[in-house]
Parts: structure tokens; C-alpha cells; sequence
């Protein structure tokens, strides 16, 4: 299992980190932010697969701000993937 650690833009979150393990999700971590979202996103996304997570969360937005937490774990997932 990688562990992966994310510099997100524009949101509450200052940091993302997560294991992938198999095109599984492990271990995700919202490092600030609200705690009951991160909680139940760590909770949901536990063993998911994160092709199907990136198609669900890539295009989520929250107030103005063009992104979200959602669509930066995608975009953290994303680009580990790529590597």
C-alpha cells in the first residue's frame, strides 16, 4: 500500500492524505476542514475503488470557489494514479 500526501487549492482543507492499494482507497485524511464531513468521507470511500470515486467527485463545487474537497481528492487521486 502507497500512502500519498496532496497540497489542495481553494478549500478548507489544508492537506489530503490517503493510501491506494489495488485501485483501492485507503485511509483518507481531510487535515482540516470540517471534521464530520471528513469523517464521513473517510467512511465512504474505505475500499472504494478510486477510478469510480474520481467519476463521482471530480466535479463537485462548494459555495464560489470552483472546487471542492471532493474534487480535490480527485484530482489527488488523479495524479496518483498517474505516477
Amino acid at each position: 500500500m502507497k500512502t500519498y500526501e496532496y497540497q489542495p487549492k481553494n478549500i478548507c482543507a489544508q492537506k489530503i492524505t490517503f493510501a491506494l492499494e489495488n485501485g483501492e482507497i485507503h485511509d483518507v485524511k481531510f487535515h482540516g476542514g470540517c471534521s464530520g464531513f471528513s469523517k464521513g468521507m473517510t467512511n465512504m470511500l474505505e475500499g472504494a475503488n478510486a477510478e469510480e470515486a474520481i467519476r463521482r467527485l471530480e466535479d463537485v463545487t462548494c459555495q464560489n470557489r470552483g472546487t471542492s474537497c471532493p474534487a480535490e481528492l480527485a484530482k489527488a487521486l488523479k495524479e496518483a494514479i498517474a505516477e
